[in-house]
């Protein structure tokens, strides 16, 4: 009911090949909130709002739901892509993204919080203008076309580093100094090894993180298997990328990192994005990638088939939240139900005189194709 997926296409700049990206199916579609975008609109100085003191409140701007459409859908450069057919050498791409299938129902997410200067979460003072029938027929994925230079699918396997040069050689000097922290030198070896063999301070991360795996005191496997571990276990992703992300983001382990990382093809900068977008989920949307992996090995005929149809919606609910930090306040739902808006307000349910669609920062819309005409897989 609620199950799509995205396509990005990219395009390697040098040498214009094309290539096509589907996403894992995914149930909510997060969009940024441009706010340079965003403006202040003219209102009679009676409808103003005033503070307790009679002052005239900061004047809120808004922002289109098209504008974040148009921000979700717009063409960005990724300057660190890997690219398979350049034997997995980093090469600027130009990526877009799409839908590829239209589902009965779809969430859109308003990225309302954000990290402020500080790196602390903060929560953006924005109104949404958002229509109550939207056509995202715009955003449909068209596929391969005509004329387009596709990368090989038969490279489409990256190789890693572990791969070409085996594991990394491991810094005396780095390694003394985790043992004399306590460490034991299997588990200090792991750690190094972890992280390209003589980063320290990353070394020290991926310790706190993974001091209590039942295999961290084992001694390292010899040295093809752990290529072929690594292999298994990175798929490619550069560790010093990992780390660096870790170190400058300073919200996210090394797992969630390197899953974004991963789901991104190593490009640092979408990585940063991605679990960004998903921080209101993070734990659910790195399960989504696992399960991607997953059903990637399972046969075409087990796969959930997605729905599709004309891609115009209308807005039946949206959830809302009241306060302006991100660490309290309280949630609120709307539901319309037989063309009236109903609030569900904890305990209290009732109708609705004002619904705050500007505020809310979660929509839900049907597709109209299918109201009144239930799903025949349910």
């Amino acid at each position: 009911l609620f199950l799509f997926k995205t396509m990005d296409r990219l395009v390697c700049t040098t040498d214009k090949r094309v290539k096509y990206k589907e996403s894992a199916p995914e149930t909510m579609l997060s969009l940024p909130v441009p706010m340079d975008k965003a403006a202040v609109l003219d209102e009679p100085e009676q409808k103003r709002p005033k503070t307790e003191e009679g002052k005239e409140e900061k004047p809120v701007p808004t922002i289109t739901l098209q504008a974040c459409l148009d921000s979700w859908g717009a063409e960005t450069t990724v300057d660190d892509f890997r690219w398979p057919h350049l034997n997995n050498t980093v090469a600027t791409a130009m990526s877009q993204r799409r839908l590829s299938n239209f589902p009965r129902y779809i969430i859109l997410q308003i990225q309302r919080y954000t990290l402020g200067a500080d790196w602390a979460p903060i929560k953006l003072e924005v109104n949404l203008d958002i229509p109550e029938q939207l056509d995202l027929t715009p955003l449909r994925a068209t596929g391969p076309q005509d004329g387009e230079n596709l990368v090989p699918e038969e490279d489409e396997k990256p190789t890693t580093s572990a791969d070409q040069n085996g594991p990394p050689s491991i810094d005396e000097a780095a390694l003394s100094q985790l043992m004399d922290m306590g460490f034991s030198m299997n588990g200090s070896k792991r750690a190094l090894t972890a992280v390209g063999g003589s980063d320290l301070q990353a070394a020290m991360t991926w310790v706190f993180e993974h001091n209590m795996d039942p295999d961290f005191n084992d001694p390292l496997p010899e040295a093809d298997s752990a290529a072929t571990a690594a292999a298994s276990s990175n798929d490619g992703v550069d560790e010093g990328v990992v780390m660096s992300l870790v170190e400058s983001l300073g919200c996210f382990t090394i797992d969630q990192v390197r899953a974004a990382l991963k789901e991104t093809n190593g490009a640092a900068d979408r990585a940063a994005d991605w679990l960004f977008s998903h921080m209101d989920d993070i734990d659910s949307a790195i399960a989504a990638l696992q399960n991607k992996e997953s059903s990637a090995s399972t046969s075409a005929s087990h796969a959930v088939p997605l729905e599709d149809g004309e891609g115009k919606y209308t807005m039946t609910g949206m959830v809302s939240h009241i306060g302006k930090q991100t660490g309290s306040g309280h949630y609120v739902a709307h539901i319309k139900r037989d063309n009236k808006w109903v609030i569900f307000n904890d305990e209290k349910v009732a109708l609705s005189e004002s619904p705050p669609f500007a505020h809310a920062y979660m929509y839900l819309f049907q597709r109209n194709d299918t109201v009144g005409s239930p799903s025949p897989n349910y």
